[in-house]
């Protein structure tokens, strides 16, 4: 049995295709429109339609027949400045740029001349891709959530910040013990003014930027992290994390290293200790007397003082009149006898 379709059969089966193919179509053509508006796009940043028409027509005419083709060719001379990128900062000096190129182009037109509107297109191309070439181009810090690192894209007229890390690299501070060890939690380009915060933390014995090694540090606050007098335990890594409005901007990061002696008073007590474990008895028959002269004693260093010689003054006098005295008691009983 032969099966026979009506042609509603077949008119109902070929729309849906007829459909698909149209999206497809439609599509196709509305990719390819964004793609060349991205190539022109630095143009329509910083020019409006009605001033490149408005030029169009003071070159061919008002309703000339070339009107169509001159904006064309303005639109084709500026497509090798669709990739763009500047600093967010200096967009306004490139949109005077293209306002001092717009009044020249209107000056070439008025002018007429032996000038076509294709020459006259891509001459001011080239003047603006010098324009931009002289635009100061901003150094930003290698990182931080920053101002000053945003970017201005021609491809999509929109600016953008730059992808920057937020960690700083380690800073290695160097801190003799018991000295005071001080860190500045500030960075290389302009804050908010308002809403800003500080957090510390610490990571004990440990160079590290992972943050799961770091636990917090409760009684640090602002700019400024004071450690006083430093000890062995406090080496390590201090890291500060600035953020605006609960949005991190940046995170430092602070290399501790402790070195030099203990504290005199320590060297002292385990000086003592050393000097009493090495001690020990000797015995008693090697044990002898010190049994000095009078020369010995007066040889000894700091011997003779003030209070000693006046002590052996006072004993030489009464040595003396000790003699004397007996000298005399001996001959008052000599010439008695007699």
């Amino acid at each position: 049995v032969t099966s026979q379709r009506s042609p509603g059969f077949l008119l109902r089966s070929w729309r849906p295709s007829m459909m698909a193919l149209t999206s497809s179509v439609l599509s196709f053509l509305l990719a390819l429109l964004v793609f060349r508006v991205s190539t022109w796009a630095c143009l329509f940043c910083f020019t409006t339609h009605a001033e490149r028409f408005h030029i169009c027509q003071m070159f061919v005419g008002m309703d000339g027949p070339d009107l169509g083709q001159c904006e064309d060719a303005f639109i084709a001379a500026f497509e090798s400045l669709s990739d763009v990128e500047i600093n967010y900062e200096e967009r306004s000096h490139l949109h005077d740029s293209f306002a001092q190129m717009i009044h020249s182009l209107q000056q070439v037109a008025a002018a007429q001349g032996e000038w076509s509107f294709k020459i006259a297109f891509s001459n001011a191309a080239k003047e603006m891709k010098k324009a931009i070439l002289q635009l100061k181009e901003g150094k930003p810090p290698p990182a931080g959530l920053q101002e000053v690192a945003r970017r201005f894209l021609c491809s999509g007229c929109y600016s953008t910040v730059c992808d920057l890390p937020l960690d700083c690299p380690v800073q290695d501070v160097v801190v003799s013990r018991g000295d005071q060890a001080m860190f500045l939690c500030v960075v290389r380009f302009r804050l908010p003014e308002e809403e800003i915060t500080y957090s510390w933390k610490f990571a004990g014995g440990l160079r590290t930027q992972d943050v799961s090694f770091f636990r917090d540090v409760p009684r640090a606050r602002g700019y400024l992290a004071r450690i006083r007098p430093v000890q062995p335990t406090h080496r390590g890594t201090f890291s500060c994390a600035i953020q605006h409005d609960q949005r991190p901007l940046a995170r430092l990061y602070f290399f501790l290293n402790v070195t030099g002696p203990p504290p005199r008073e320590d060297t002292e007590l385990q000086v003592t200790f050393r000097e009493v474990v090495r001690w020990a008895p000797r015995e008693a028959e090697m044990i002898e007397p010190w049994d000095p002269s009078l020369g010995e004693l007066l040889a000894k260093p700091g011997a003779l003082t003030l209070g000693n010689l006046f002590l052996l003054a006072v004993i030489a006098a009464l040595a003396s009149a000790s003699a004397t005295v007996l000298v005399w008691m001996f001959f008052r009983w000599y010439f008695s006898g007699s």
